[in-house]
């Protein structure tokens, strides 16, 4: 801007001196500071460009840091998921087969009892020993059912958990995906 405000000056000046040596020479000289002038400033919006264009490929190149980031968290998020799925169904299965074994083992006891109750009738007029046999049976009976409960119970919470963390892997999946 400095330059082409001295060449205009020069211009000037030389304009109202008359002369048209000094004007020749204050027009070239006014030409080589307008080419410098031009030449600076395309310089600097080189420059400029440069610049911004570095700027562009660091966020670039951050952005990129960021998405590898991202990719390594979602993935350890769906193992983790993925493991505490499983986790939950083997002990589901382990519950279930423990149920099953508490089944079996009540329905033996009731087997017994039944068997005992009928050996307590005969037996009924031989003394009180198989009475007491038969109440031992009986409470053998009512702890087996007791535990089948308290499994039933314990394999409905543990159900009920898998099934949530089903869905919350499904709605975090499906947020994923969108």
């Amino acid at each position: 801007m400095t330059l082409l405000v001295v060449a205009a000056l020069a211009v000037m000046v030389a304009a109202a001196t008359g002369s048209w040596l000094l004007v020749t020479l204050a027009a070239v000289l006014a030409v080589v500071l307008g080419a410098a002038a031009t030449k600076i400033t395309h310089s600097e919006l080189l420059a400029s460009r440069r610049d911004a264009a570095r700027d562009r490929a660091e966020q670039a190149q951050a952005y990129r840091r960021m998405t590898e980031e991202r990719a390594a968290e979602n993935q350890q998020f769906i193992e983790t998921m993925n493991a505490k799925l499983e986790d939950r169904q083997r002990i589901v299965a382990d519950l279930e087969a423990a149920l099953a074994a508490a089944h079996q083992r009540a329905a033996e006891a009731i087997r017994a009892r039944g068997d005992e109750a009928r050996r307590a009738a005969q037996a009924e007029r031989n003394g009180e020993a198989v009475q007491a046999k038969l109440d031992e049976a009986e409470a053998r009976a009512a702890e087996a059912i007791l535990r089948v409960s308290e499994l039933e119970q314990e394999l409905d919470v543990v159900r009920a958990e898998l099934d949530a963390e089903r869905a919350a892997h499904t709605a975090w999946r499906n947020t994923q995906s969108a």
